[in-house]
């Protein structure tokens, strides 16, 4: 099962973004900033387990297939209803 996380930013990345934002910076400190933010963030995520990994591969290959099974039968309800209403004759000269 995924565990539980939290997604709030901590206490210090707030505070240095209260600081930053209040003082006017130029383009190069405000460009590190954004990413000392971004790699806080990314310490934040979590990776799946090798079981969650292939539970969700299983769940999305499942509704691929269902969802080519429900397109190929509308395909072949369309089909059937054009070739009943406009005939098969559509290629003779």
């Amino acid at each position: 099962m995924a565990r539980k996380v939290i997604d709030e930013p901590s206490e210090d990345v707030v505070a240095n973004a209260k600081r930053d934002r209040a003082e006017r910076r130029n383009p190069f400190s405000r460009i590190a900033l954004f990413i000392r933010q971004v790699i806080a963030e990314l310490r934040k995520v979590v990776t799946p387990t090798r079981r969650e990994l292939l539970r969700f591969t299983g769940v999305v290959l499942v509704f691929v297939v269902i969802m080519m099974g429900l397109v190929w039968a509308l395909d072949q309800l369309f089909s059937w209803i054009v070739t009943w209403a406009f005939g098969d004759d559509t290629f003779s000269s």
